[in-house]
């Protein structure tokens, strides 16, 4: 199994109306969050990309900035265009 197949499952086990940062999926699978942003360009659109935020809450700008309008039909917490961080991050359990 690679990286690129271990950002892979833990994008996918995030749950809608939540985030992780680039950072915390970095920090899940030991890799940096700048190693994240590359594994996630490879990965195909069934991936919940979306879900994968800044540390500070801005959704990526990728697919056409489709990211906002995804989070606010998970009903994720946001605070303008930002995602609400302290609501919404995702806690992966040990």
């Amino acid at each position: 199994m690679t990286f690129v197949d271990d950002v892979r499952e833990a994008v996918c086990s995030i749950p809608a109306g939540t985030v992780a940062s680039y950072g915390d999926v970095g920090e899940r699978v030991g890799v940096g969050a700048r190693q994240v942003g590359r594994a996630m360009s490879l990965l195909d659109e069934n991936v919940p990309w979306w879900r994968v935020v800044y540390a500070d809450g801005t959704p990526p700008s990728c697919h056409g900035g489709r990211a906002p309008v995804l989070l606010r039909d998970e009903r994720t917490p946001m605070r303008g265009t930002r995602v609400d961080m302290t609501r919404a991050r995702h806690r992966w359990t040990p």
